[in-house]
């Protein structure tokens, strides 16, 4: 489950980078003018100008070392400068850091949300038959899945539940949460009475079986 979610932070950053190569090069010009303005504003106040525009301008995401389980840590850190990312460091626990611009991962983040949303809505199809509704909370940590009981559990739409919870983690990750600690709580609720009648929690439900 974690390479795959790998694959797709890595897939995710591709298509950010093709669709918004010309945006990222113009904000990066305008970011690097107002860093040089800042740091030139006094000399004795130099240092503290140049660390406050790291905070200002760029942010860092860190994934730990066992999303890269059964990975080449050096071809995913060259994979991710070459879809665009400023910078990747292997870290001495085997985590990799990711730097990227603010309005980088701003763009990103919409992108995440927009994807998330398209696969809730198509989740409502005829390809899932007892799945009638798909809500989740802002930070996509619960989703609530209103089935057909009956229809539901004669079927596989329960797989459903595992894009949700991949997609879930992925939007935690790059939001800030500790990786480690990112949870995603999926309840089945049965549209006739409104009854929870199944949660399946990511990644615990997974890595046990």
């Amino acid at each position: 489950m974690k390479k795959l979610l790998l694959g797709l932070i890595l897939m995710s950053m591709l298509v950010l980078t093709a669709c918004s190569s010309t945006n990222d090069t113009e904000k990066e010009s305008k970011d690097k003018e107002k860093t040089e303005a800042v740091a030139a504003d006094s000399k004795t106040e130099k240092d503290e100008s140049v660390g406050v525009d790291k905070g200002l301008f760029n942010v860092e995401v860190t994934l730990p070392a066992s999303f890269f389980e059964g990975e080449d840590i050096d071809t995913a850190i060259a994979e991710a400068k070459a879809d665009g990312i400023k910078e990747a460091t292997k870290n001495a626990d085997g985590s990799v850091t990711y730097k990227m611009s603010k309005d980088k991962h701003k763009e990103m983040m919409s992108e995440m949300e927009v994807g998330v949303k398209e696969y809730m809505d198509e989740l409502v199809t005829e390809d899932y038959p007892s799945i009638r509704e798909v809500t989740a909370n802002k930070e996509y940590s619960t989703f609530t899945l209103t089935v057909d009981k009956a229809l539901y559990e004669d079927s596989f739409d329960g797989f459903a539940s595992m894009g949700l919870g991949m997609m879930g983690m992925y939007y935690q990750v790059f939001d800030g949460v500790d990786a480690e600690n990112t949870k995603v709580e999926i309840n089945v609720q049965d549209e006739a009475t409104s009854e929870v009648f199944e949660t399946v929690v990511f990644p615990d439900d997974m890595e046990e079986e």
